[in-house]
């Protein structure tokens, strides 16, 4: 380590040792960086932002699709001490002007399809400086900035403690929170995820998680990069695409993680009987409660999916199956990383036994210090340094932490706590689902039952005692849906996960749920 070249700056170690490794393959486009371009890409963009005025803890925002643009912003923003803040595409512009408010960039890096969107939004929020990406022009005003700017920006010296990334959690009522992402988080993430899921120079991820997303960017794209393998990105997830490429032998794609959702349209999808998996030697998922049947349905081709547990406030992981026990304990989210603590509460703080319910708290080096302009945020989010997750989990007789359900998707019925997630797995054991999410709805005899909505699959055909007949021979009475409503399709946000809030308006005609 040299005075000169922080501490923290991955690229720059692998641009000295593996030069011309692959670092981020473009898939949309083709285009393909080294390590040594991808160094020099980051120096430059840092000293284009500091000739235009940013500094430490200054912010830079980010809107666009997935794109190699997002590391070299974020290892740009390292070598000075700004702030990273990538920004949701799905939202709209007054539900981004409210972000920008909150956390001021100075500038905007926007993709060319978002140029109306990001003008409106430079207007509203007096950003000073907008920067257009277009995979279609060579001298697109990013590319200017980049290639002419110097190559030795003045390196600023960081401790892990300093602010790398705000990262905005969308909630049930309210606005957004910003989650602040330390660079001792990501450092902390690439350290427990690392060695269980098996991330060495060789690896080659296949990336289709949004990268404005903590999954996108760290499951595992930052600990790829950090142990200097290479990331494939495609600028959008569509299930057909991804098949191929994983079972294309020139890619040689080793790694893969998503949530539920697209190992779900995976597997419903052609190809999936005859796809080539063989060279695949970890496929993750996490970030929602994973169906019986998509485990089982990638288990029975030769691909145990390997489950995890985490949220945007913990960099993001927590805990993790070893590969040796994803079909043993199907359906656990493995044990807690190295560097984390995890306790499972009653309502009044105190450690549940095992086997029984209760919400998961966690703790250590990989958690957030907080919320950005938040203080109240902040307060209410932790005990005693314990980061209240709103996850409802328990733990077998062996250690190993199941959840259960967001704590919040949680209803009471005639007295019983209800999950959702149980039940959503008993109706997906129906062929002829595609698709299942269940809700609590008011019942004036029983304070709450569950509604399930269905989207049935193309050319099948289901009704509602259909679906109260199968879930009333597997499941105790108090669970079963009293309702079934057929949709073409449930909402979800960027990332896969079911948005329940939505479904609670429609059919409730509230987003808040019952249990908070």
């Amino acid at each position: 380590m040299t005075a000169t070249i922080p501490y923290y700056d991955w690229i720059t170690h692998h641009a000295d040792r593996r030069p011309a490794g692959l670092a981020i393959h473009d898939l949309h486009t083709g285009r393909k960086l080294t390590y040594r371009q991808l160094d020099e890409r980051a120096r430059r963009l840092a000293a284009h932002l500091q000739t235009n005025g940013v500094g430490k803890t200054d912010r830079v925002a980010l809107l666009a699709p997935n794109c190699p643009e997002y590391f070299e912003l974020q290892f740009a923003c390292g070598r000075i001490g700004s702030v990273m803040v990538p920004l949701n595409w799905r939202l709209t512009v007054p539900e981004l002007t409210y972000i920008l408010g909150d956390c001021a960039p100075k500038v905007l890096i926007h993709d060319s399809s978002f140029k109306a969107q990001a003008q409106a939004l430079q207007a509203q929020c007096t950003i000073p400086h907008l920067l257009e990406i277009d995979i279609d022009r060579a001298d697109s005003s990013y590319e200017r900035a980049v290639m002419a700017a110097s190559p030795a920006p003045t390196l600023v010296p960081l401790t892990h403690d300093d602010t790398s990334t705000i990262m905005y959690t969308s909630g049930t009522t309210g606005h957004p929170k910003g989650a602040i992402i330390t660079h001792g988080m990501t450092f902390w993430n690439v350290v427990n995820l690392g060695i269980p899921a098996m991330i060495s120079p060789a690896t080659v991820q296949l990336v289709v998680l949004p990268l404005f997303h903590t999954g996108g960017l760290n499951c595992y794209a930052n600990p790829v990069l950090h142990a200097g393998g290479a990331i494939l990105i495609m600028r959008a997830f569509e299930p057909g695409a991804a098949l191929d490429h994983i079972c294309d032998e020139a890619l040689g794609i080793t790694h893969f993680f998503a949530v539920p959702a697209p190992y779900q349209f995976m597997m419903q999808h052609p190809k999936f009987q005859d796809a080539d998996f063989s060279r695949l030697q970890m496929a993750g998922v996490g970030g929602a409660p994973c169906a019986l049947a998509i485990l089982e349905a990638w288990a029975a081709r030769g691909v145990p999916l390997v489950q995890g547990y985490g949220m945007t406030e913990t960099s993001p992981g927590t805990s993790m199956l070893d590969a040796a026990d994803a079909i043993r304990k199907v359906g656990s989210a493995g044990k807690p990383f190295m560097h984390t603590e995890l306790r499972i509460v009653d309502e009044a703080g105190r450690d549940v036994p095992r086997g029984a319910i209760g919400e998961l708290w966690t703790r250590g080096p990989n958690i957030t210090p907080g919320y950005w302009n938040n203080p109240d945020a902040t307060r209410k989010a932790f005990v005693d340094g314990w980061l209240k997750t709103g996850d409802a989990a328990r733990r077998d007789d062996e250690g190993f932490v199941y959840i259960v359900d967001r704590w919040k998707d949680m209803y009471i019925s005639g007295g019983e706590n209800v999950y959702p997630a149980e039940v959503e797995n008993v109706i997906f054991q129906l062929p002829q689902v595609a698709d299942a999410a269940v809700i609590g709805v008011p019942s004036d005899r029983w304070g709450e039952v569950g509604k399930a909505v269905i989207v049935i699959k193309p050319g099948e055909t289901l009704s509602e005692p259909d679906v109260v007949t199968h879930c009333l021979a597997r499941l105790a009475k108090f669970k079963v849906p009293q309702t079934v409503e057929f949709v073409e399709a449930l909402p979800r946000n960027a990332t896969g996960k079911v948005l329940k809030r939505e479904l609670r308006t429609q059919f409730v005609g509230t987003s808040a749920p019952a249990i908070t």
